[in-house]
C-alpha cells in the first residue's frame, strides 16, 4: 500500500466532491444541504465504482478497498469544511 498514492486520492476527492457541490449548489441552485449531500453520494459511488471497474476490466490494475477508503475520507472532509462554513455564513 502506497502512502503517497493515499494521499493522493484523499486530495483528489476532497476536490471532486467540492466540485459537486458547487455545481449542485450553484448552477442547479439546489439548498446547501441537498447540493452538500449529493455531492457526497456522487463522488463516493463514483469512487467504489472506479474501484470495481479497475479490478473488472483490467488486467494492468486492481481493486483496492484502502483506495475506496481514502476516496470517502477526501469526501467527508468537504463535507465538514462546507458544513462548518455554512454554519459560519448563516450566523452572519
Amino acid at each position: 500500500m502506497s502512502f503517497g498514492d493515499k494521499i493522493f486520492h484523499f486530495l483528489a476527492y476532497t476536490v471532486l466532491a467540492f466540485l459537486w457541490y458547487n455545481t449542485f449548489f450553484n448552477t442547479f441552485r439546489l439548498e446547501r444541504r441537498k447540493a452538500l449531500l449529493y455531492a457526497a453520494l456522487f463522488s463516493i459511488v463514483f469512487g467504489i465504482v472506479i474501484e470495481v471497474l479497475q479490478g473488472v476490466l483490467t488486467t494492468s490494475r486492481s481493486s483496492d478497498v484502502y483506495d475506496v477508503m481514502a476516496n470517502t475520507m477526501g469526501v467527508f472532509l468537504t463535507v465538514i469544511i462546507v458544513f462548518i462554513k455554512n454554519l459560519i455564513t448563516i450566523k452572519k
